[in-house]
């Protein structure tokens, strides 16, 4: 047993979640009846919250008007929130428990295998006898991801809650009961693809590559034209993590310039990010696109269109873009991200909420 597997536990739970069906991209009108899944992510961060003793809780919480909130990262970083690791097992199920009210059972999977792989970097990059981090950990540690709380877990009034680490940003906002935001939403696998030791051809985030190089194949000459936007790939994704994203360049290959085939490859694509959520949220975002018109929806690329080589792609819609990027650690190292250009933090339903509710804006917010 290594050193990293001794100092680490690693929760083999089943991966399933409670799938509910309903769109909850709109506010309801006052009054209406709490959405299956805002009522499972308030009840399970309501018992989550019970378990924490008085420091705890006042480690994993704060305001919902709070900076904190929209203080995202993907780098092993210091962060506020409660760790896996200053939990009790009592305590770390209950927040597993949560996750899944937010996460599919893919989504969930994703994130058992991030958390993985640091455990293989502690390995290779030789952490063994080094000085411990901030936290007393080492750099690399699988239990160094937290929960954190903003706001009180209500049917009725906004709050929200963050669970995050190296390589994982997932965030939600639910506003009255009634609607959930649920980006940005970050995965990122380093190494990309394992090349030694036990887990040798793991890749977390082959679906994400695969599928895109699949469409990109599938172009003939005047679609790879319009799609291959730049012959240098970026060296990160472009929306980085600033609190808002701003709009990308509108390039790449239309929706409306693709073949059936080719179409149903890009839903794919897409669909493989938006149901990393459980499947309400999956099913909102989806339909969210389809009312924006999915002729507008592009895919681009950059870098090299061989496999190994230096990459980057979008898929981009008038309201949400995803972007990957491969090019760190000799072409080994993945980050892939959703954003909603309005809705990153649940700002555009916010807006209407506190419209609606209070005939102005967010308080604090712009």
């Amino acid at each position: 047993m290594s050193t990293m597997q001794r100092v680490s536990r690693t929760y083999a739970r089943p991966l399933f979640a409670a799938l509910t069906i309903g769109f909850v991209f709109a506010i309801a009108p006052t009054g209406a009846r709490e959405t299956t899944t805002a009522k499972d992510m308030r009840d399970a961060a309501t018992a989550f919250l019970s378990t924490l003793d008085a420091g705890q809780k006042t480690a994993t919480t704060f305001a919902f008007t709070s900076d904190e909130r929209e203080n995202w990262f993907f780098t092993p970083v210091p962060r506020k929130g409660l760790a896996y690791f200053s939990m009790s097992d009592a305590q770390r199920a209950a927040a597993v428990k949560l996750l899944k009210t937010g996460l599919s059972a893919k989504g969930f999977s994703k994130v058992e295998a991030i958390r993985s792989l640091e455990s293989i970097l502690y390995e290779s990059e030789g952490e063994a006898g080094k000085k411990p981090d901030w936290d007393g950990k080492p750099h690399r540690f699988p239990d160094r991801y937290l929960f954190t709380v903003f706001g009180t877990p209500s049917a009725t009034e906004p709050w929200g809650w963050r669970f995050e680490g190296h390589h994982i940003s997932q965030n939600w906002t639910v506003v009255s009961g009634t609607a959930i935001a649920s980006s940005p939403q970050f995965f990122g696998s380093n190494p990309a693809e394992v090349r030694t030791g036990p887990k040798t051809g793991l890749r977390v985030l082959a679906a994400e590559e695969d599928l895109a190089r699949t469409l990109l194949v599938s172009l003939d000459e005047k679609q790879r034209q319009a799609a291959m936007v730049d012959a240098k790939a970026p060296n990160d994704v472009l929306t980085t993590n600033k609190h808002k994203a701003e709009r990308l360049p509108d390039v790449g290959v239309a929706y409306s310039e693709l073949t059936p085939g080719q179409q149903q490859a890009l839903w794919k694509l897409i669909e493989e990010y938006a149901f990393a959520q459980t499947a309400s949220l999956g099913q909102a975002r989806i339909a969210t696109i389809k009312k924006d018109g999915v002729a507008a929806v592009k895919f681009a690329w950059m870098g090299v269109a061989d496999k190994g080589g230096p990459h980057y792609y979008r898929v981009q819609g008038p309201r949400f873009a995803i972007e990957y990027d491969n090019t760190q650690n000799t072409n080994n190292h993945i980050h892939a991200v959703w954003r909603d250009y309005d809705g990153d933090f649940g700002r555009d339903i916010l807006a209407e909420h506190y419209k609606a509710d209070h005939g102005s804006a967010a308080p604090g917010r712009p």
